[in-house]
């Protein structure tokens, strides 16, 4: 693992030498003595951490703190004031312009140390999610790569059943994790021969009966976790090809007794699986996906949500414009 790279910014050469001293044996160190040279030293070197003293010369540094703040690329950097302007309305100030701690001089080697492990704890924290959001994506994508190799289709249903739950009275968190889960509705397929998700055409019976084993696929793969996300992931995995009336599979749950995450997700699936070109099927006009979506409401799909889903069309337009298929369906269903 790389050594966290840290920023140190002061104007006092003792105190440059002080914190290197304190922070050299565990750190890559890299320095700037005034604020725009911090600006400029944050923009070349990206590091993990910042220590920022506000008082210098030519931009002092809750000037140089702002000015990383709002670059998009340097903005995620947790600064640390180390100052002697210890007044609680200097700390608050350097609070409101996005500094993540305060630390007063003269410098104490054990206080300094501590916060600087754990902010960069929070940054280790936020890396891994990063990653473990990656992984998942990637999931959803390799489930989609047999019958559909730009997995365009799991990013437009994800965003489909983002606006289908923000439209109803969910927490904003539960929608954020609807879709970031969304994608792996389909990750059983990876458990399906290719000769079937790539038949040009109907199956036969056996087929068939292969074919519908891959939501309990999906849910094995993903298996039981105590990760919010991952059990919602499961649970979508597991049901999205429920029906409303009963008459799906695996388990022939009827109306709300199927998780609500899996009745968003089968009505942006089955919309979107409709209007793109699959090995077995060419893509359907928007007309008439919109037609067989509204006459599903009530049987194959929970009506409440179809609503919701007609009632966003604008946005759904949207993301189809955004990200679309370059051989699948357009507005008007041309290839």
């Amino acid at each position: 693992m790389r050594p966290y790279k840290i920023l140190i910014v002061d104007d006092v050469p003792e105190n440059l030498h002080l914190m290197r001293n304190i922070l050299s044996d565990q750190y890559k160190l890299v320095f700037a003595t005034d604020g725009e040279k911090a600006v400029a030293a944050a923009e070349k070197h990206h590091p993990d951490l910042i220590l920022m003293d506000v008082m210098m010369p030519n931009m002092d540094g809750y000037e140089a703190c702002r000015q990383i703040k709002q670059d998009p690329k340097l903005c995620a950097i947790p600064v640390i004031f180390v100052t002697a302007m210890g007044e609680l309305s200097d700390e608050m100030l350097g609070f409101d312009i996005g500094g993540v701690d305060y630390i007063t001089k003269p410098i104490k080697a054990p206080v300094l140390k501590r916060r600087v492990q754990t902010h960069l704890s929070l940054v280790r924290v936020e890396e891994l999610e990063k990653t473990r959001l990656r992984v998942i994506e990637r999931l959803g994508r390799a489930a989609e790569f047999k019958d559909n190799e730009t997995g365009l289709h799991v990013i437009r249903m994800a965003r489909y059943a983002k606006m289908i739950a923000e439209r109803s009275d969910v927490d904003p968190e539960w929608a954020q994790q609807l879709f970031l889960a969304a994608p792996m509705h389909d990750l059983g397929k990876i458990g399906i021969p290719d000769s079937i998700i790539m038949k040009p055409g109907p199956l036969n019976s056996e087929e068939w009966d292969c074919m519908k084993k891959h939501p309990e696929i999906g849910a094995e793969i993903i298996g039981y976790t105590e990760s919010g996300l991952l059990q919602m992931a499961r649970e979508i995995a597991l049901s999205h090809h429920e029906k409303w009336d009963g008459s799906g599979y695996p388990q022939g749950l009827v109306g709300e007794a199927i998780p609500l995450s899996a009745r968003i997700v089968a009505v942006a699936d089955v919309f979107d699986a409709l209007m793109t070109k699959r090995p077995y099927k060419k893509a359907w006009p928007v007309e008439d996906v919109l037609a067989y979506v509204k006459d599903a409401s009530g049987t194959h799909l929970d009506p409440k949500v179809v609503a919701l889903f007609l009632g966003g069309l604008d946005v759904v337009f949207q993301i189809i414009e955004a990200w679309g298929e370059e051989s699948g369906a357009s507005l008007n269903g041309d290839e």
